[in-house]
């Protein structure tokens, strides 16, 4: 099978799926070309409340493919920035579902969703000191601010891999599950963040994320959005919220 990327939408639960199994899910350069493509039109479908990027079969994501890296230039490792930096921005909760390997550009798409949720095995790197690559700085930053400086620098400067124990006490992971109930955790808490207000979620990603200058913004969104007169009026009747900000 050639490598690509596979996705699809069921129940407002967006599925994307890392598929190169012959090199263990790594990310060719037309799967970095595409990625930003995909999640564009993923972001423009309104009935897409929640993203869950994962790997083919029992492995995330090996990294990039090593061999494209023998070629001149710097195209590969501009194409994986651009990649992580679309997953970065897409507009609804992103959560990586990770099991078996996730190294190398894995973990900068990993680090790049909101979330990570785990299986016991798997296995975390970031491994450019061991091809004497320099990481890009926003990957690195990204990757300091979701484990700290100095567990960032442990994982760069080594290029180590540690386990699904460390990853969690580290941040990395947000939660790990026994083998065999990643997706159905996976595909419960999707539906718990589909089921919530898409206003609060969008707000909370971009303070979260360290926008400063959104307030007003989202404050007028939130006057005119209905959410929070749905979301009261159902708690008081102790009913399912029918929220219907970007609907």
């Amino acid at each position: 099978m050639d490598p690509q990327l596979k996705d699809s939408v069921t129940d407002g639960i967006a599925t994307v799926v890392i598929a190169n199994p012959a090199k263990r899910n790594a990310m060719s350069a037309g799967m970095w070309r595409a990625l930003p493509g995909v999640l564009d039109r993923l972001a423009a479908d309104p009935a897409v409340r929640v993203l869950v990027l994962t790997g083919e079969g029992d492995t995330f994501c090996a990294g990039a493919d090593i061999s494209a890296l023998r070629e001149p230039g710097d195209e590969q490792r501009t194409l994986a920035v651009r990649a992580e930096e679309a997953l970065a921005a897409f507009p609804r909760p992103t959560l990586a579902a990770v099991r078996g390997f996730c190294v190398g550009g894995g973990s900068q798409l990993a680090a790049a969703c909101d979330l990570r949720f785990a299986e016991e095995g798997a296995r975390f790197g970031i491994t450019p000191s061991k091809l004497g690559i320099v990481y890009p700085s926003s990957s690195t930053r990204r990757l300091a601010a979701l484990v700290g400086p100095s567990a960032a620098k442990y994982l760069l400067f080594s290029g180590e891999l540690i386990d699904a124990e460390r990853a969690l006490r580290t941040g990395f992971v947000d939660e790990l599950h026994p083998v065999g109930e990643l997706d159905k955790r996976v595909a419960e808490f999707a539906r718990v963040l589909a089921s919530r207000s898409l206003l609060t979620q969008s707000a909370a990603k971009e303070f979260a994320d360290g926008r400063l200058d959104r307030d007003a913004h989202w404050a007028e969104q939130a006057r005119g959005s209905g959410d929070t007169a749905e979301g009261v009026a159902a708690f008081l009747e102790r009913r399912a919220p029918r929220f219907t900000y970007g609907s």
